[in-house]
């Protein structure tokens, strides 16, 4: 879930900006990125983020050029966390095909890897600009491509790696996007069965274990 953005001036730990500046770029690219992922890019407009930071609309143009410049930045910040982290976790070294895909799961479980709800929010703006359109497109192959090389490295034909990779991509996208709540203790039962399905091969208890851990840390607080 995307929490409320902390202004640079709200943070007891940040240090104190000089003159009259009241935000700083960071600050704009972070509640545009809040209205992005609630409203819809329609809503990222520089006179609505302005009111929501209390600061005139003018502190914008120290930062960014334009709209257009704002809205760019926030598909840059998109494509360096989810894309490139997805990607990263596909290609960390692990022992099996199993471990390997559990680190692929961190993201799932770890919004500060991956934002899904800021996936679905780029998705939703794809539907409204070509352009949009065309990069997403370009990261679900990069993503996919990451994904088919993880399965090849153990051992996988072409063919099984590619349909396996995009078994286990979009069933994670249909997943996130039914919203179906489960307790944690369910779907931590159902973890082994998954890596099953996704790669044919049973998880060793030790993978089980390190990943269900991990999950707990970033779950805390569901019904259990």
């Amino acid at each position: 879930m995307s929490t409320k953005p902390i202004l640079h001036r709200d943070d007891p730990d940040a240090e104190p900006l000089v003159g009259n500046v009241k935000v700083t770029r960071d600050d704009w690219l972070n509640v545009a990125m809040d209205v992005l992922i609630s409203d819809g890019v329609e809503q990222v407009k520089v006179l609505n983020l302005a009111e929501r930071m209390a600061v005139s609309r003018s502190s914008f143009y120290w930062y960014f050029k334009s709209r257009q410049e704002l809205l760019d930045a926030l598909l840059a910040r998109w494509q360096a966390t989810n894309t490139a982290a997805l990607i990263a976790q596909a290609e960390t070294p692990a022992d099996t095909i199993t471990a390997a895909v559990c680190n692929v799961h961190r993201c799932v479980v770890n919004s500060g890897l991956f934002d899904t709800a800021l996936d679905f929010a780029v998705r939703d703006w794809a539907r409204r600009s070509g352009k949009v359109r065309r990069m997403l497109d370009q990261s679900d192959a990069h993503r996919l491509e990451a994904l088919q090389a993880m399965f090849m490295r153990y051992g996988y034909e072409e063919v099984e790696a590619v349909t396996r990779a995009r078994v286990l991509y979009y069933m994670q996208i249909g997943y996130d996007l039914a919203q179906l709540n489960e307790p944690v203790k369910f779907r931590l039962k159902l973890l082994p069965y998954y890596l099953l399905v996704f790669t044919g091969v049973e998880a060793r208890a030790e993978e089980i274990e390190e990943f269900s851990a991990y999950a707990r840390r970033f779950w805390e607080g569901e019904a259990t």
